[in-house]
C-alpha cells in the first residue's frame, strides 16, 4: 500500500524538479538580406519574445550585405538592452556580415562565424550624395589626412569641400561607434575602426585570430556545444551559458514582418505609387466607378509609408511626381505629346536616381522594372494623344457653333420673322423668303438669340 502511494506521488515531485533542471530554450532568429525596417522589426520583436519565454540565449543568424543605418541602430539598441544574451552567428557557409552586419556582430554578447564566411567593409555612405573624390590608390583615411594637411582657406560656398567635410564627419562618427561597441564587448577595436575607415574585410579564421569574433562553428548545433559553460556579461551581471542540451526554437518572421518587408521593397513601393496615381486619375476622369479610386488611395498611402522608411533621394522622388503630373496634365492640356514625353523622361530619371545601390546595398530598383514603368507610361501618353487627335477631327456637336447648318421646321407662317423649332427648342428666326407652317428650314447663322434660316432644298432642287 505504501509502495502504491509512493508511485503516485513520485511523478508530482519529479516533473517540477526535472523542469527546473532543464536548460532554458535557445531562440534562433534569421537576418537574411538587407538590414531594413522590416528586419529590424522582426529582430526586435524576436528578442523581446525570447525574453518573455525565459530563453537562455538568442542566436541571431546573419547573412547580410548591409543596409540602413537607422534600422541597424534599432537592432543594436535592442541587443544592448536585452536581458537575454545574444549570439550573432554569420552562417551558413558563404554568408557575410558586411557593413551594418559588422556593427551588429560587434554589439552582440557573443560573435561567431561559420567557415567560408566574411565580415567587414563597414564604411558609411551618404544616401543620395556621392562620396568624396580621392586619388586612385588612396583610402578615405589618407584622403582625410591630406585634406587636413592643406591649410589654404576655402570659400564656404565650395560644394565639394562641404561634401568632403560631411563624409569625414560620418566616418568619424561611425568609427567612434564601432570602437565603443568593441570596447564594450572586449573585441579588436583597432580592426573595427579600420573596417570603417578603410573598408577592410576578414574571413572567419582570420577574424578569430585577430579577436574580432569569439569562435568559429560549423552550424547552430556546433555553436551551442562550444558556447556551453561560457561566461558572458548581460546588463552588468555575469552569466554562465547552459546550452548543451537546450531546446532550439526557430522563430520565423510573422505576417506583419513579411508584409512590411514586401511594402518596403523599393520596386514594390514604386509600383504601388504608380498604381495609386493612375487609379486616382481614372477615378477623377470617370467618377462613380469607386474601385479605382479606393484601390488607388490605398496603394498611394502604402507607397508614401514605404518611402518615408526607405533611404530615398528626394530629388528622384520629386522627378517621379513631376513626371506623373506631366502625364496627367497631358490628358487635360492639348500639348499633343510634349507634356507626356517630358513626363516619361522625368519619370525614368527619377526612378534611376531614387535609390543609390552603392549607398544602400540590396535596395536598387531593377532596370527592367524602370523600363516597364516607362513603357506603360509611354503607352498611356500615346493613347491620350490619339484620343485628342480623334476628338479634334470630330464635328462640333454642341454649343453655338453646332447650330450653323442645323435643320428644323417653321412653327407658323411668316415672311420676315417668326418662330422655328431646332433641336426640340423654339427659336426666334429671320428668313429672307416666306415660310409656311411645318416647312423644313436650315440655319445659316446665329446672331445673339436670333437665327437666320432659309428653306431647306428638297432632293429635286425645289424649296
Amino acid at each position: 500500500m505504501w509502495l502504491g502511494r509512493f508511485c503516485r506521488v513520485l511523478p508530482l515531485v519529479w516533473w517540477p524538479l526535472a523542469a527546473l533542471a532543464a536548460p532554458a530554450p535557445v531562440v534562433v532568429l534569421t537576418l537574411d538580406g538587407a538590414v531594413s525596417p522590416a528586419t529590424a522589426d522582426y529582430v526586435v520583436r524576436g528578442i523581446r519574445q525570447a525574453a518573455d519565454k525565459g530563453a537562455g540565449l538568442v542566436v541571431l543568424q546573419i547573412d547580410t550585405p548591409g543596409g540602413l543605418d537607422t534600422s541597424m541602430r534599432k537592432i543594436i539598441k535592442e541587443i544592448l538592452a536585452s536581458p537575454v544574451p545574444v549570439a550573432a552567428f554569420v552562417a551558413p557557409g558563404g554568408a557575410r556580415a558586411a557593413s551594418a552586419g559588422t556593427y551588429i556582430l560587434y554589439a552582440s554578447h557573443v560573435a561567431a562565424m561559420a567557415p567560408a564566411t566574411n565580415l567587414g567593409a563597414a564604411t558609411p555612405v551618404q544616401i543620395g550624395i556621392g562620396g568624396p573624390e580621392r586619388e586612385p590608390g588612396k583610402t578615405p583615411n589618407d584622403t582625410a589626412k591630406d585634406d587636413d594637411a592643406k591649410k589654404a582657406p576655402r570659400a564656404p560656398q565650395d560644394a565639394a569641400a562641404s561634401k568632403d567635410t560631411l563624409t569625414r564627419k560620418q566616418i568619424h562618427d561611425a568609427a567612434a561607434y564601432m570602437r565603443s561597441l568593441a570596447q564594450l564587448r572586449g573585441r579588436n577595436a583597432e580592426w573595427g575602426e579600420r573596417a570603417v575607415r578603410d573598408a577592410v574585410s576578414l574571413s572567419a579564421e582570420e577574424a578569430q585570430k585577430q579577436k574580432v569574433v569569439d569562435l568559429v562553428a560549423r552550424d547552430v548545433k556546433d555553436l551551442l556545444a562550444k558556447l556551453h559553460g561560457r561566461k558572458v556579461t548581460v546588463q552588468g551581471v555575469v552569466r554562465t551559458l547552459d546550452t548543451a542540451d537546450a531546446e532550439v526554437q526557430i522563430l520565423e518572421p510573422d505576417w506583419r514582418s513579411r508584409l512590411l518587408a514586401v511594402i518596403t521593397d523599393p520596386s514594390v513601393a514604386l509600383i504601388l505609387m504608380m498604381i495609386g496615381i493612375y487609379g486616382l486619375l481614372f477615378e477623377f476622369s470617370n467618377p462613380g466607378f469607386m474601385l479605382p479610386g479606393v484601390a488607388g488611395a490605398i496603394c498611394l498611402l502604402l507607397a508614401l509609408f514605404a518611402f518615408q522608411l526607405l533611404p530615398i533621394n528626394y530629388a528622384g522622388l520629386a522627378l517621379i511626381v513631376v513626371g506623373v503630373a506631366f502625364i496627367v496634365a497631358e490628358a487635360f492640356v492639348p500639348s499633343f505629346g510634349s507634356l507626356g514625353i517630358g513626363g516619361v523622361i522625368a519619370l525614368v530619371i527619377g526612378a534611376v536616381i531614387l535609390i543609390d545601390p552603392e549607398a544602400a546595398p540590396g535596395y536598387a530598383i531593377p532596370l527592367p522594372l524602370i523600363a516597364t514603368v516607362a513603357a506603360v507610361s509611354g503607352a498611356i501618353v500615346f493613347l491620350i494623344v490619339m484620343m485628342a487627335v480623334k476628338a479634334r477631327r470630330r464635328p462640333v456637336v454642341s454649343g453655338r457653333e453646332e447650330l450653323a447648318g442645323a435643320r428644323g421646321e417653321a412653327l407658323e407662317d411668316f415672311a420676315d420673322e417668326g418662330w422655328v423649332r431646332v433641336h426640340d427648342e423654339n427659336w426666334r428666326a429671320h428668313s429672307a423668303k416666306s415660310l409656311r407652317r411645318g416647312q423644313r428650314v436650315r440655319v445659316t447663322r446665329i446672331e445673339g438669340l436670333m437665327l437666320s434660316v432659309e428653306p431647306e432644298q428638297s432632293e429635286g432642287g425645289k424649296s
